[in-house]
């Protein structure tokens, strides 16, 4: 049986013999669900494992799991435990990795997200001065939804990412700086017979097929919200793609019509895109998506790598914001 509620106290659990090894174990017990996965992940037997579960909650003095016919359940007080102890694992991951950058320099890895139009618009010229600035530092970067890039951050796969706060994410977890609005234009093939014509009604584009992402995209619903406050109703016939490349392709070989934001139209109507194949259709200037920001964790302070990419990238989005250029765009 667990012993009596332990005293409260900022050292009262390491008093009582709470371990690494412990914190790891019920950290690897809420990702996998199962005793005998969570001994494999730390490199030890089952035995062994129910062994530190026992310790723990005899340290803790609550119960901690269940058992059930899929494997293991967490307690309320487990679930809250291996959160901690996730936090506390991350947070010795990263002190580890800052003491190494610090005695190295300016070197380091630095995981940044993005959606897709700042990643073009942003990320890329930040990416093309830290070459020149911090050769050193290696630099991932993943193009993906806001949501999933906000799951990375949460789960310390990334450092910090541009996009937006989505759902039901309590934005307290974020520092979030925000950049500006993403203007979105309606891309199609450059000998699309829309082309022909000097002025454009957002009722004759409708009646052509539409690439758009699947339903629930920040995009798709800025489109449709577009479309419906301004009397339009929304096309017939409509393909679903969260593949920007996808999409590239289709409206290449097609007459069909698709949203996205204006940096990604006009980098690929430039040669280094597709080389003026695709242009933008002259409709709806007012079009836009919520602004994008630069987000990072509010617990997890920045490596001294990610501090110098992140500023960098801050400044650069800056600079995008006050200028006339083309601004970044849309994820989800």
């Amino acid at each position: 049986m667990p012993d009596a509620p332990m005293t409260i106290g900022s050292d009262a659990l390491i008093r009582k013999g709470l371990k690494l090894s412990h914190l790891r174990l019920i950290a690897s017990l809420k990702e996998t669900g199962r005793m005998s996965a969570a001994a494999a992940q730390l490199a030890i037997s089952q035995p062994a494992a129910s062994r530190l579960v026992g310790e723990m909650e005899r340290i803790v003095g609550v119960p901690l799991h269940g058992r059930h016919a899929r494997g293991i359940v967490l307690t309320p007080y487990g679930e809250r435990l291996a959160l901690r102890a996730r936090a506390i694992l991350q947070g010795l991951g990263d002190a580890a990795r800052e003491l190494s950058e610090m005695e190295r320099g300016s070197e380091g890895t630095v995981s940044i997200g993005a959606v897709t139009a700042p990643a073009l618009d942003v990320v890329l010229p930040a990416l093309r001065q830290a070459r020149l600035t911090h050769p050193k530092i290696s630099i991932e970067v993943t193009v993906d939804t806001s949501d999933r890039l906000a799951e990375d951050l949460l789960a310390a796969r990334s450092d910090f990412f541009i996009g937006r706060i989505l759902g039901d994410l309590d934005p307290k977890m974020f520092v979030s700086v925000e950049i500006a609005p993403e203007p979105i234009a309606l891309i199609v093939r450059s000998d699309h017979p829309l082309t022909r014509r000097r002025q454009i009604s957002l009722e004759e584009c409708v009646a052509y097929d539409w690439v758009v992402q699947p339903r629930g995209g920040l995009l798709r619903r800025t489109a449709e919200n577009h479309l419906m406050a301004r009397g339009v109703p929304l096309p017939d016939k409509t393909i679903s793609t969260s593949s920007l490349l996808l999409t590239l392709a289709y409206i290449s070989q097609s007459n069909a019509i698709a949203p996205v934001s204006r940096a990604v139209a006009d980098f690929y109507a430039h040669e280094e895109g597709l080389s003026g194949r695709i242009v933008a259709l002259p409709v709806s200037a007012d079009f836009a998506v919520a602004p994008y920001s630069l987000i990072r964790h509010a617990e997890r302070p920045l490596s001294p790598s990610s501090q110098v990419l992140f500023n960098m990238i801050g400044e650069t989005a800056r600079l995008r914001a006050a200028s006339d250029a083309p601004m970044p765009a849309a994820g989800r």
